[in-house]
């Protein structure tokens, strides 16, 4: 990518020069300090990374952050208020398990879960 980058006789390009060479192209290396876990949260799960290094590349104004580290995927579970369960058990007098399968079938939604259990 770089000239005279490559092992050619074994010799490789010092890390100031590279480094000067990609401030002249407007490229910013730097490294994020003290980082403890870095978490991405999808819509099914979160992706936890400890031992994280994460290194940031700017390039022209935009970031671009590398992570390194030991990835775990821990699924989401659903967490449904009290409050919901009790007013989807007051709306169509169901028990409480019920109400509660309702609302995690649809994904927490009261008024789809009473449309359920009041069509069932």
């Amino acid at each position: 990518m770089f000239p005279g980058m490559g092992g050619v006789g074994g010799r490789g390009m010092n890390p100031a020069k590279m480094k000067q060479m990609m401030k002249q192209m407007g490229i910013d290396v730097k490294e994020l300090k003290d980082v403890e876990e870095v978490i991405i949260k999808t819509a099914d799960s979160n992706i936890i990374i400890e031992n994280a290094n994460v290194t940031i590349m700017t390039v022209q104004g935009s970031e671009t952050y590398q992570i390194v580290g030991d990835a775990k995927e821990v699924p989401k579970s659903l967490e449904i208020p009290a409050e919901d369960i009790k007013l989807v058990m007051e709306q169509t007098g169901v028990s409480e398990e019920e109400a509660k399968n309702a609302l995690k079938n649809s994904n927490g939604d009261l008024a789809e879960a009473i449309v359920a259990l009041s069509s069932a």
